[in-house]
């Protein structure tokens, strides 16, 4: 039995420790005393220390998915100009932002001119997923073909592709902007095969779909590559195109 507050600090200081709740150890003595003056009841303190610690737990796990999504910077999608878009609408954005197509796992694909917002929305769309606790990852497709290709040299391939298979989410920016070598586009076909038909993938390109069998050298891959873009048949993993960005 706790016979004194020093005695009882101690007692939830060993107890938080051992159970893994910071946020109580932190708050209970301001809590408690919020709870004195306000007269509360024992369950109403009680609920009070519970909430912050899941509070701040949320706040913690949504810190981490942005940290690991590893975005250059903040963009959101309620901030994208649509009226300076033709044929893109806010209901569109509001459509995808609420996530839909994660659990269909179906791809979008954004196309356009350098310029134009591809980055933004792509960014925009990682975002809305991370705040609904998904997890995510933004990259370049030289930046991924360099990892893929470093980690092929260290013998670790099979671990970086099946890291990014388990994403919900893996937004691959700048498709067509830099050359891929052969062995480059074979590991990069590798993680979006990864993919089909179970997890979601975003991708943005300057390139129409006509000439994205350029950016892959192997004659081989094109025709599979081209399942995502081109599948424009009503089926469950029909891509999100948004064109003319």
């Amino acid at each position: 039995m706790v016979s004194s507050d020093t005695a009882a600090q101690a007692a939830i200081g060993a107890a938080t420790r051992e159970l893994h709740l910071p946020t109580i150890r932190t708050e209970a003595v301001r809590i408690a005393e919020i709870a004195a003056r306000e007269q509360q009841s024992h369950l109403a303190f009680l609920a009070e220390v519970l909430s912050a610690e899941v509070d701040d737990r949320t706040e913690r796990r949504r810190a981490r998915r942005l940290n690991d999504a590893k975005f250059p910077r903040i963009k959101r999608l309620a901030d994208f100009d649509v009226d300076a878009v033709p044929g893109i609408s806010a209901g569109t954005l509001g459509h995808l932002a609420a996530g839909g197509y994660l659990d269909a796992g179906e791809p979008v694909v954004l196309l356009g001119d350098s310029g134009t917002g591809k980055s933004h929305l792509l960014i925009g769309l990682g975002l809305a997923a991370c705040e609904q606790g998904r997890r995510v990852r933004y990259i370049t497709c030289a930046q991924l073909v360099n990892e893929l290709v470093e980690a092929a040299d260290e013998r670790i391939l099979s671990h970086v592709v099946a890291r990014y298979g388990r994403l919900d989410l893996l937004l691959l920016d700048e498709l067509g902007y830099v050359q891929i070598d052969p062995r480059g586009a074979e590991m990069l076909f590798q993680i979006i095969t990864e993919r089909e038909e179970r997890a979601s993938i975003g991708i943005a390109s300057n390139l129409p779909f006509s000439e994205w069998g350029t950016v892959f050298p192997d004659p081989r891959l094109p025709a599979p590559l081209h399942v995502i873009p081109t599948a424009y048949h009503p089926t469950p993993h029909t891509p999100k195109t948004i064109e003319n960005l």
